[in-house]
């Protein structure tokens, strides 16, 4: 078929079988156990759980920055619980997932979008992604897409 005569019809069904690809790939399938894995681990649940209660105060106490009275016991407290969800095996195991989700997505997004034109920026979540735009444009950063 020449590029010419792809209608809409032809993109959407060509998408609609991407779609599927994803879905039925080992990356997708391992990213769903990751998270049905975190869902249903007690430990998990509560740590992302006090860590999102603690996440709160810590908003709080940022809006005052130094000069709020719990501060730096906030600030402490968040570190810690931070570091207690970056080290926990299932949580970890989780996020590798999602990365490797990430990852695959953005490819897609890439490989599409060059195949249209060079200049088409992608916003990507990964800073070494050549062509998209660090941190996507959601992150409040300072990202050119639009």
């Amino acid at each position: 078929m020449t590029t010419a005569m792809i209608t809409n019809v032809d993109v959407l069904m060509a998408s609609d079988e991407l779609n599927e690809l994803v879905l039925h790939s080992e990356i997708y399938h391992s990213y769903i156990e990751s998270k049905k894995e975190v869902q249903n681990t007690d430990s998990c649940r509560q740590l992302l759980h006090k860590f999102n209660e603690k996440k709160v105060a810590y908003d709080e106490v940022q809006r005052f920055g130094k000069y709020h009275p719990d501060f730096h016991t906030v600030t402490r407290e968040i570190r810690e619980l931070k570091r207690q969800v970056d080290t926990d095996p299932v949580i970890h195991s989780f996020k590798e997932a999602e990365k490797a989700l990430e990852a695959l997505l953005d490819e897609i997004s890439e490989t599409l979008a060059a195949s249209v034109s060079s200049d088409i920026k992608v916003p990507t979540g990964n800073p070494f992604f050549e062509s998209g735009c660090s941190g996507g444009c959601g992150t409040g950063g300072s990202c050119g897409c639009g």
